[in-house]
């Protein structure tokens, strides 16, 4: 981040014109400013002068201040890489898609404010400083782009150090290890990368550190995350002050490979692949202060892996190919984010077009390889090196299993969990997946999972958990309110909120209530955002704090009329208050800003049911289930509607075709079961029912129930 001036601006900003959807933008100077005429918050064009650069290469984005504090990021951007690159020019960030001035996504709007979205990693010492009374910023930094503080802690320490010494002197024993700073990353000093005798794989030369330093701190940026906490301390486990993403369907495909729909940075990756858990760090590859490779080329990976053996024929089975073929080619694999900008994949996997044949997942063969199938590559991979598949990432399945509810995805996704040659983020991963099969069977592995030493694992045993009835959560959460990382503890005391005080045993109260309050700090560092807003109003909701959660949500749909979350929890607010009126209100106001939000149509035709309107809320019910056939609990609940409407016939006909996607749903499975009984279909309830007994296999209720329901098929009752 810089500010304007004629040496950081690289934009052409002499009367250059451009395009959108019939928005017509202007760049151009005049005074000494930086101007651009463009649609504003209001839809209308006016003129905006750019306060700030922001990033350099390949893409820069242009800054402008509102009075407000807030600094907002134009989509409107500068390709900078040369023009035989197709470099240049001005583009859109959303090129396919016409964003208007009421959109989420507009430059004007809440998703592209610097002051929550950019800040934290792109300047230093940032202080948000958000005033939630008055909607309002008056952010800070220490320096205005990344400086030696960001990665290094406090500067002022080192300068004492340094003048403490009174002058040049060789290093003794009495001095400060870390120089004065509040880390340093001495991970690779005197580590050295040997080749294995038997095998020729590098090897390390001491054990990696179970505390890695220096990943944790890159992470800090390079991870896809939420902040807890301002209070970073270089070096720390990044689950300490931020809330790190699992693999989610959304970003990832089920293998951990980066979709290239959003950014999900490269902690990611990084932490799933064989080398960092050998101990590679990111500096073995990358200067930390240039930001350039330690060798050029596939120089970087002959540091430690041997160029005969890798760089040959034998090897890449590609030669004659020009360009020739780089390692990153096979084993990094890029994707393209914000237009133009390709960022390569750091799990360093094996190519599986295999997987490609079975799951869908891509492969690095069928990147470059476009016009032949998956087969064909794998057949290809087969030849060359043998039919078991290699590769060090084994999860693909498990959580392909759990994205599509296939029947084995509980014993998939444990197999993962409990695999302690899995990496620690995929093992936390399937735990959080988990918890949609939490049962008596596997909770032991939630158990465990609370104790892991990796943060990222207990967080994810506690997400597993978030099933289990309230009564039984207290002796299994409750040690973890006073875990030593704050991400836990926070996560702990989300699930322990409905546990009243009178149920709360007396030696843990002090802790919980401790917790309570930095879960309450860590939703207002993100004030200014409707989640962060709606997640103390759920907090506050279950601890029976009725008028604090009616203000959180409120708030809410202040920041955002769209987040439709809000609104749904708000009028179930009202529900349990018998104010389903107000329900109904806010939650029309919610489909006028979101009208095909189908979470906002099931909750507004659940409210409609309360008050036996139930035309409209069949309207309702099945518009959710329509827009959202993925949720399976949609389809049930306006199957249950049609049922209480006399309409059984339809509400079976509903569960059969959600049964399709969702195999594996509890409720459909037990509606069905209990239509098809009532209807006199005793063969199809008995058959739901085993397939209910295969979810649960020790619910004494249900092997009774089936047990008559045998009975009465045989005797022809």
């Amino acid at each position: 981040m810089d500010h304007a001036t004629d040496g950081s601006v690289r934009g052409d900003f002499n009367e250059a014109r451009f395009d959108y959807y019939g928005v017509q933008s202007r760049f151009f100077r005049k005074n000494g400013k930086f101007l651009v005429e463009t649609d504003g918050p209001d839809g209308k064009t006016a003129i905006f002068e750019i306060k700030y650069t922001f990033g350099v290469d390949p893409i820069q984005q242009y800054l402008i201040a509102f009075p407000d504090g807030r600094l907002q990021a134009l989509s409107i951007a500068w390709d900078s890489r040369p023009k035989e690159q197709g470099g240049q020019r001005w583009f859109h960030l959303y090129p396919d898609e016409p964003i208007r001035h009421d959109d989420i996504l507009h430059w004007t709007r809440l998703n592209q404010n610097w002051n929550f979205m950019c800040a934290e990693c792109h300047s230093t010492g940032v202080q948000k400083n958000y005033d939630a009374a008055n909607d309002r910023f008056a952010t800070s930094w220490a320096e205005i782009s990344v400086g030696c503080e960001t990665c290094h802690g406090e500067g002022s320490r080192h300068v004492a150090w340094a003048q403490s010494r009174q002058g040049w002197r060789p290093f003794g024993r009495d001095e400060d290890p870390k120089m004065g700073l509040a880390v340093r990353f001495d991970e690779r000093v005197g580590v050295s990368w040997t080749p294995d005798a038997v095998t020729g794989m590098p090897r390390r030369s001491a054990s990696p550190p179970f505390s890695r330093k220096e990943v944790e701190t890159c992470g800090l940026c390079h991870a896809r995350r939420g902040q807890l906490s301002e209070d970073w301390v270089p070096g720390s486990s990044l689950s300490n002050t931020h809330r790190v993403l699992p693999l989610d369907r959304g970003l990832f495909h089920a293998d951990g490979q980066m979709r290239d729909v959003e950014e999900t940075y490269n902690y990611a990756p990084f932490k799933q692949s064989k080398m960092f858990g050998m101990g590679v760090t990111c500096s073995d590859c990358h200067d930390p202060h240039s930001a350039a490779l330690r060798a050029p080329g596939d120089g970087v990976c002959a540091q430690c892996h041997a160029p005969d053996t890798y760089e040959s024929v034998a090897h890449r089975h590609h030669g004659g190919v020009n360009p020739p073929l780089s390692c990153a080619s096979c084993h990094m694999p890029a994707r393209t984010y914000m237009g133009i900008d390709r960022r390569h994949d750091h799990s360093f996997r094996i190519p599986r077009p295999d997987l490609s044949v079975k799951l869908g997942t891509p492969n690095a063969c069928n990147d470059c390889h476009k016009d032949r199938p998956a087969e064909w590559a794998a057949t290809a991979v087969e030849n060359w090196f043998g039919p078991d598949p290699k590769g060090f990432q084994h999860y693909a399945a498990a959580f392909q299993a759990a994205w599509t509810d296939h029947p084995d995805a509980d014993r998939l996704l444990a197999a993962v969990a409990s695999d302690a040659s899995s990496p620690a983020f995929a093992r936390a991963s399937a735990l959080s997946e988990l918890r949609a099969y939490v049962s008596g069977l596997n909770v032991d592995l939630a158990r465990s999972g609370l104790s892991d030493r990796d943060p990222m694992v207990r967080i994810g045993a506690l997400d597993m958990l978030e099933g289990v009835p309230v009564d039984r959560l207290w002796p299994l959460v409750s040690p973890l309110l006073s875990d030593p990382v704050l991400g836990v503890r926070l996560r702990a005391v989300s699930l322990l909120a409905a546990v009243t005080t009178t149920r709360q045993p007396l030696a843990d109260r002090a802790r919980f209530d401790h917790a309570s309050e930095e879960f309450a700090a860590a939703q207002r560092i993100a004030a200014d955002r409707p989640e962060a807003r709606s997640a103390l109003g759920t907090f506050f909701a279950q601890r029976g704090l009725v008028a604090d959660a009616e203000s959180e949500y409120r708030a809410a749909l202040n920041l955002s009329p769209q987040f439709a979350p809000a609104a749904a929890n708000l009028a179930d607010l009202y529900r349990q208050l018998g104010r389903d009126a107000d329900g109904e209100q806010v939650l029309r106001g919610a489909l006028a800003a979101s009208p095909k939000d189908a979470g906002i149509h099931h909750a507004l035709g659940l409210t409609l049911v309360r008050q036996k309107r139930l035309g409209e809320a069949f309207e309702e019910l099945q518009q959710a289930a329509e827009l959202a056939p993925e949720q399976a609990q949609y389809a049930y609940a306006y199957a249950i509607a049609l049922h209480s409407g006399s309409r059984t016939g339809d509400a079976i006909a509903v569960l059969k075709a959600s049964l399709v996607h969702h195999p594996r749903d509890r409720n459909t499975l037990v509606a069905l079961t209990t239509l098809s009984r009532d209807g006199g279909d005793l063969a199809a309830a008995l058959d739901y029912s085993e397939r209910l007994l295969r979810l649960s296999p020790d619910d004494q209720n249900l092997i009774r129930f089936i047990q008559e329901l045998r009975r009465m098929t045989t005797s022809g009752q």
